[in-house]
């Protein structure tokens, strides 16, 4: 159902709510011709997260970012939620669309559900790409490890109540001053207006809950991903994007896939690259769609 923005939008982008798996899905959509491309935003993120991205796609694709369950302005997450119900939010609002199957795009957090997506829903996807990502498992555990590198904040969001606790009335704060700013290498890619757009959504009622089922999966699921992709490993189509100098999101892509995936890098940005690079991002990804859909990309 189409609605008028809560917050932040773009030009010739229109914003819908869809009822799926018992949430409230709030999802814009971009562009009416070609095949399908599903954005998926990570943490502290909503799909304003593609905003720069999305006007670069939607010239030759049908673009669909959506706000997970639990941020932006979808319906928040229950306590029993993870990344297995996520996972079967975006198979449902493909199936609700009537997308599939679809180019998928899962950055930071959000690749454990991007994973569990293409192992039990294959036939919903044409491509599976990793932005900046990895899977509980193969290494991205290593974010709750702060005597590793880790973030000091995934802990708290990890446990039930507490982000709602001590990080509410602090969310422009939080992102803007301590997670943006040494998230990324262009200070001047996030702007004041990105941050005030990603802290309206956690400031809400419930804005926390997303981030809390996805990072509460995260220190627990290591063990089940190990073993669903031991069984029946990823076959898809998929391009890894990493930052230059990193491999992580490849090495863990290559972990879980039954063949080599594709390897692109992208210079002087940070860990949010479809903020920091929307046209280097949009120049990896038209032509590894247009490989997977068999014709030439546009140029």
């Amino acid at each position: 159902m189409p609605i008028q923005p809560a917050g932040l939008t773009i030009p010739d982008a229109t914003h819908h709510v869809g009822v799926v798996n018992g949430a409230s899905i709030h999802h814009v959509t971009a562009g009416d011709a070609g095949t399908p491309v599903l954005l998926v935003h990570g943490f502290p993120e909503s799909w304003w997260a593609f905003h720069g991205l999305i006007p670069l796609l939607a010239r030759s694709h049908r673009v669909i970012a959506m706000d997970l369950r639990g941020f932006g302005d979808s319906s928040p997450a229950k306590p029993e939620d993870d990344s297995a119900t996520v996972a079967e939010d975006l198979h449902a609002l493909i199936a609700h669309l009537g997308l599939g199957p679809v180019h998928l795009l899962v950055q930071d957090i959000s690749g454990g559900v991007g994973l569990r997506l293409a192992l039990s829903h294959p036939d919903d996807l044409r491509s599976l790409t990793g932005v900046e990502t990895g899977f509980a498992g193969f290494g991205l555990e290593v974010l709750a490890d702060m005597s590793r590198g880790g973030a000091w904040y995934i802990g708290p969001l990890a446990t039930p109540h507490v982000a709602d606790t001590f990080f509410a009335g602090h969310e422009t704060d939080l992102i803007g001053r301590f997670i943006m700013p040494f998230a990324v290498a262009d200070q001047a890619s996030v702007s004041s207006d990105d941050v005030a757009e990603f802290a309206r959504g956690y400031s809400r009622q419930g804005g926390w809950s997303g981030a809390g089922a996805l990072y509460g999966s995260l220190v627990k699921e290591g063990a089940e991903l190990k073993a669903l992709t031991a069984a029946h490993p990823v076959a898809l189509p998929t391009l890894a994007v990493d930052r230059a100098g990193s491999t992580f999101t490849r090495d863990a892509l290559n972990a879980v896939h039954s063949d080599t995936v594709r390897h692109t890098q992208i210079a002087k940005v940070g860990h949010y690259i479809a903020q920091e690079a929307p046209g280097e991002l949009a120049e990896a990804l038209l032509p590894f769609f247009a490989d997977v859909d068999g014709h030439v990309a546009p140029g």
